[in-house]
C-alpha cells in the first residue's frame, strides 16, 4: 500500500526545520548507500549533529502524533532517519533499501519534503508498484508512506533544491497485507463512529479489529 498523508508538518513547521537545515553540514549521501545502491546514489545528507537530530526528533513526533500515520504504520520503532538534499543534476536511481538498518527490520519507508513543488524540477520519487511506475511529487509537510521492500528511485533535479527527511520504519505487524486490513478497519470504525455514533455495530467492528491487532502484532 502506497499513502500519501497530509498536513503532517503544518507551515511553520516546515519553515523551521529548513531554517534549521540550512545551519547544517552536508556530505556525500553514497555514504549511507548499501553496497549495490552507491552507484547509482547521488545526493547529499545532512551529518551528524545536535541540530540534524533535532529536525529528526521534530519529525518523529509530528509522524507520531497523525492519526493516519499511526493506523497505516503501527509504528514499533524508527529504525533510520536521515535528511536529503538534492541539486541541480542530482539523482537516486533504482534500487531497493536495505531489510536491516541499526539492527531493526524495514517495513516501511516514507519521504516528509521540507520543500514546495515549485522549489524546484524533477526530483519525484518513482514507486514501482508491480503494475505502474508511480512518479509522487508532494507539498512541504505532507508524507508518503511506501513497502520499504518496492524498487524505487528519485528522479534528476534538473533545477532547484529538493530537501526532505527520509525515514524508515519498523512495524508492529511485519506481514503488509495484514496492515492493509487493519489500516481498511480503522478507517471504516472512523467513519461509522462520525455517522452513528457508539452502536452495537460500531461495538462489533471495533472489537473485530482490536482483535486482529492483538493476533497480530508483535511485541
Amino acid at each position: 500500500m502506497i499513502l500519501v498523508i497530509g498536513d503532517v508538518l503544518d507551515a511553520g513547521e516546515v519553515a523551521a526545520l529548513r531554517d534549521a537545515a540550512a545551519k547544517l553540514e552536508f556530505g556525500d549521501g553514497k555514504t549511507t548507500a548499501g553496497r549495490y545502491a552507491r552507484d547509482v546514489k547521488a545526493n547529499l545528507q545532512a551529518q551528524p549533529s545536535k541540530g540534524r537530530e533535532a529536525i529528526f526528533e521534530k519529525a518523529r513526533r509530528a509522524l507520531m502524533r497523525h492519526e493516519v500515520f499511526l493506523a497505516a504504520a503501527r509504528p514499533k520503532r524508527f529504525a533510520r532517519l536521515l535528511l536529503s538534499r538534492y541539486r541541480t543534476g542530482m539523482e537516486y536511481g533504482l534500487h531497493v533499501d536495505d531489510p536491516i538498518m541499526n539492527g531493526s527490520r524495514t517495513d516501511l519507508s516514507f519521504t516528509l519534503p521540507l520543500s514546495d513543488p515549485d522549489d524546484y524540477e524533477g526530483g519525484g520519487l518513482c514507486i514501482d508498484d508491480g503494475i505502474e511506475e508511480r512518479v509522487i511529487r508532494l507539498n512541504a509537510g505532507d508524507a508518503v508512506l511506501y513497502p520499504t521492500s518496492a524498487l524505487h528511485r528519485v528522479e534528476p533535479v534538473s533545477d532547484g533544491e529538493r530537501l526532505a527527511v527520509v525515514g524508515w520504519v519498523t512495524s508492529r505487524v511485519r506481514d503488509a497485507a495484514r496492515r492493509e486490513v487493519l489500516y481498511d478497519l480503522d478507517v471504516a470504525t472512523r467513519e461509522v463512529f462520525d455517522a452513528q455514533g457508539k452502536t452495537p455495530a460500531f461495538d462489533r467492528l471495533f472489537k473485530a479489529k482490536s482483535n486482529l491487532y492483538r493476533m497480530w502484532a508483535e511485541d
